[in-house]
């Protein structure tokens, strides 16, 4: 079974990667590609999917330069500013010049994030369309109607919901937003971050029945797994999130899980097998 890590961060301290000036506490420890080369081969994980990682804001330079590095490992997503008139045009830089696939949107669920509701996401959305490239889309689920609205016009876009919008295993209401965006077949779901939902240790139990609906509504083909390394360090071990899926969620079907590990990633993130 192949397994390919839909979603890792990493950084490293090094003057050639500077900090943006907006971030006067970066991150002190290193986690380099290298690091997480080792904890791949490790654990059995084929492939990975860099995601950009907030300390550098726009400047995806470190994550370009590790897939140029190791080609044959890593495919990565990117960040642009949203409220930035010349975002497309960033989107396509990135793409078109450096290699990299796909962009990453992050709206605040308070009135900050409203710029997801305004005419800015039209250029952005329509340029990931053009080049054929996912959105991920990292925020809860009151964003869900926003997002829709913006999926109705530009129905050809790979939308991936990161982290299953962080909606609350107990509460209805967010879970229902979450399994109405279903109604749009090229919308995927990570169900990762098991672990920052649960209110109880591995294998985080009380999680399992939302990622059973989730596997139910949007079917395998949809799903994807993911560790979120590092940031998952402060509750689960790096295989932890990879375990819980492939040992603990005794509800997925064997051939399903496939899926589930790596072949739903393989339809977003081809690394040069399409």
């Amino acid at each position: 079974m192949r397994i390919i890590d839909p979603h890792v961060h990493v950084w490293i301290n090094d003057p050639a990667f500077p900090w943006p000036q907006e971030n006067p506490n970066p991150p002190a420890e290193d986690h380099t590609a290298e690091d997480l080369l080792a904890l791949m081969d490790a654990n059995g994980v084929e492939k990975t999917v860099l995601v950009q990682v907030i300390h550098y804001r726009w400047d995806n330079s470190y994550v370009a330069h590790v897939i140029k590095q190791y080609p044959d490992r890593f495919m990565a997503v990117g960040r642009i500013n949203p409220q930035d008139p010349a975002a497309a045009d960033h989107i396509s830089r990135w793409t078109e010049e450096h290699g990299l696939h796909g962009m990453r949107l992050s709206p605040s669920q308070d009135a900050s994030g409203d710029w997801f509701k305004g005419p800015g996401m039209d250029p952005i959305f329509a340029r990931a369309q053009d080049l054929g490239i996912p959105m991920l889309i990292l925020t809860g689920t009151s964003r869900m109607p926003d997002l829709a609205r913006i999926l109705d016009r530009y129905p050809d876009v790979d939308c991936c919901i990161d982290h299953m919008a962080s909606a609350h295993p107990d509460n209805p209401e967010e879970r229902q937003l979450l399994m109405d965006m279903a109604r749009y077949p090229r919308v995927y779901v990570k169900i990762s971050h098991t672990w920052s939902l649960s209110k109880q240790g591995y294998p985080w139990a009380d999680t399992h029945g939302m990622v059973e609906e989730v596997y139910q509504t949007f079917g395998p083909q949809r799903i994807m797994w993911g560790t979120d390394w590092p940031v998952c360090l402060s509750k689960a071990e790096y295989a932890q999130p990879l375990t819980v899926v492939r040992d603990e969620m005794k509800f997925i079907a064997p051939e399903d899980l496939e899926w589930v590990l790596g072949k739903t990633v393989l339809k977003l993130w081809p690394f040069g097998e399409a």
